[in-house]
């Protein structure tokens, strides 16, 4: 009877507060805000209306916006890095995927030795590659010229079409290629009807990672194109050095916009963890 009085007398049970989901919350809120403050302050200098580039803004204009399409060396400089971006990718799409089925399909001498060439631009620093292509193509009479570049973008970006596309055969079934060949497909029907939809995720992936690498590659642009036929970051990094208006800064919320499109179009059509 003691024992029933005593419990009843306790007093209610408290649960604890947990305070780990909003602390995380709140850690996740202040990590996304530190990394995305230098959009946010591109975005406010952007409508600068003060001549030179200053924060806070002292008023508010378009007049950034406007200049854009009038300003030869961003348009000469965009139309150039769109050549060499949509050629290289075409072209490393086109030599990546194929030694890509060759690395995980097949079994011969070398084969980690090639594997590990194939990524080697990733371990090397831009400024090195950068001037050992110029070694090289100087003599050839390549630099300054589109060849030249898409030569020395090809290297920094076929790694990564091999990377993704190898990330999907991994995961690939492989039965369906097996039962094709059985019921008599040749090796191009097995590739075009089987294994490239099995694997267009990474393909995808591969090519977008290249697009936006040689769209944003400056070093080996610097170098291999100079001043006779430079890209856009090369154009915006000379402009920058010589002139201190929020004009760079307005070009750069265009780029931003254009790439969330790119990001939406992905996300609607196929979704960004399929494709990334």
């Amino acid at each position: 009877m003691q024992q029933t009085l005593a419990v009843d007398e306790a007093p209610p049970f408290k649960p604890r507060r947990r305070i780990g989901r909003p602390a995380f919350g709140t850690l996740l809120f202040l990590l996304y805000i530190f990394l995305l403050a230098p959009l946010l302050i591109v975005f406010v200098i952007a409508f600068e209306s003060n001549q030179y580039l200053s924060f806070p803004p002292q008023g508010f204009t378009l007049k950034w916006f406007e200049m854009l399409p009038s300003e030869s060396i961003f348009v000469d400089g965009m139309k150039v890095t769109l050549v060499v971006a949509a050629s290289v990718t075409v072209i490393v799409l086109a030599i990546g995927v194929p030694a890509a089925l060759a690395l995980d399909r097949y079994e011969f001498k070398g084969k980690g030795a090639l594997h590990a060439f194939f990524l080697s631009p990733l371990l090397v620093p831009s400024i090195v590659l950068a001037l050992g292509l110029v070694l090289i193509l100087t003599p050839l009479g390549l630099t300054n010229t589109y060849e030249g570049i898409i030569i020395g973008h090809v290297a920094i970006t076929f790694p990564f079409v091999v990377r993704t596309t190898l990330m999907s055969l991994t995961t690939a079934d492989t039965s369906c290629e097996a039962a094709a060949r059985i019921l008599g497909a040749g090796a191009w029907t097995v590739f075009r009807r089987i294994t490239l939809p099995l694997i267009r995720s990474g393909v995808i992936a591969g090519g977008i990672i290249a697009f936006i690498v040689s769209f944003d590659e400056a070093v080996i642009s610097l170098f291999v194109a100079g001043s006779g036929l430079p890209t856009l970051p090369v154009q915006i990094f000379q402009y920058v050095s010589n002139s201190a208006d929020a004009a760079v800064a307005a070009l750069s919320v265009v780029l931003i916009l254009i790439s969330l499109g790119v990001v939406v179009v992905v996300e609607r059509v196929m979704g960004l963890r399929k494709a990334l």
